[in-house]
């Protein structure tokens, strides 16, 4: 397994981790009410959202293209 595969499983992990604390985060009393009353989510809870969605994104991207194409030429 290469370097960029290996960043990618850490950065995909790390993502989902986000991503996992924001859809707690979501379903908080507070948000539920904010969300009834105005229609949004608070910054936070959005940034862990699109974060989270956007890093596992990217590990995944990282995972299956990041390979460095084999051998390098010296």
């Amino acid at each position: 397994m290469g370097i960029g595969r290996l960043v990618g499983v850490m950065i995909a992990v790390a993502g989902a981790v986000v991503l996992w604390t924001g859809l707690k985060a979501k379903d908080s009393v507070v948000e539920k009410t904010r969300h009834a009353l105005t229609g949004r989510y608070s910054q936070e809870t959005t940034l862990y959202l699109a974060g989270g969605g956007a890093a596992v994104a990217g590990g995944v991207l990282l995972v299956l293209f990041g390979g460095g194409g084999g051998r390098r030429r010296r």
